[in-house]
């Protein structure tokens, strides 16, 4: 069972990446194109991942309102950049925020829900961001309606998990050594 559960997670993280690149507003619709733009870089996929699998370690509450707080900064990140407000380190922030994040899953940190919805939204401000800068030719409303909800399903994802994990014996190292595997992730991408 913890077999088949490692080689389901490993083959969804590894085969989304290339099947998705960024795709044409013209050609395939300005939604289409949002929905698809978190599923194109491994950064985005392994940090909503790891913002469910977090959220499904501190349980509780943490398991709708960490996820909520991450859809909603990235959602003013994403005016942020349409109003044209300049914010810097866009790049480096979204690397990190796979390291740091990755180390909070691995370390199994407890905190406040409060806390912990306030550390992933400092993040997702800046994922967000990158969103609105990545907008090309894709009208506003439906691109953010597509990545809104591919974020979401990516959450829902990572909680699924956490949780299918946290009913295993060995359910706690699991879901730690994902959290290690998304932060040496983190740091292949800021190598690479």
């Amino acid at each position: 069972m913890k077999r088949r559960l490692l080689l389901t997670a490993a083959a969804f993280a590894a085969s989304t990446a290339p099947a998705f690149a960024h795709l044409d507003p013209a050609g395939h619709g300005s939604l289409v194109a949002g929905f698809t733009h978190p599923l194109s870089g491994l950064d985005h996929i392994l940090v909503m991942i790891a913002v469910g699998l977090w959220a499904a370690q501190t349980g509780g509450r943490a398991l709708w309102a960490v996820p909520a707080a991450f859809i909603g900064t990235m959602a003013f990140g994403f005016v942020l950049a349409m109003a044209g407000v300049h914010l810097p380190f866009v790049e480096p922030a979204i690397l990190a925020s796979v390291v740091a994040l990755g180390l909070l899953v691995a370390m199994a940190v407890r905190m406040e829900t409060a806390a912990c919805a306030a550390v992933v939204g400092v993040f997702a401000l800046f994922h967000g961001y990158a969103h609105g800068g990545e907008l090309g030719a894709a009208h506003a409303l439906p691109f953010s309606t597509g990545f809104v909800v591919a974020t979401a399903l990516l959450h829902a994802a990572g909680i699924g998990l956490g949780l299918a994990i946290g009913r295993l014996s060995s359910g706690r190292t699991l879901s730690r050594l994902l959290g290690g595997i998304t932060a040496f992730a983190g740091l292949a991408l800021i190598f690479n």
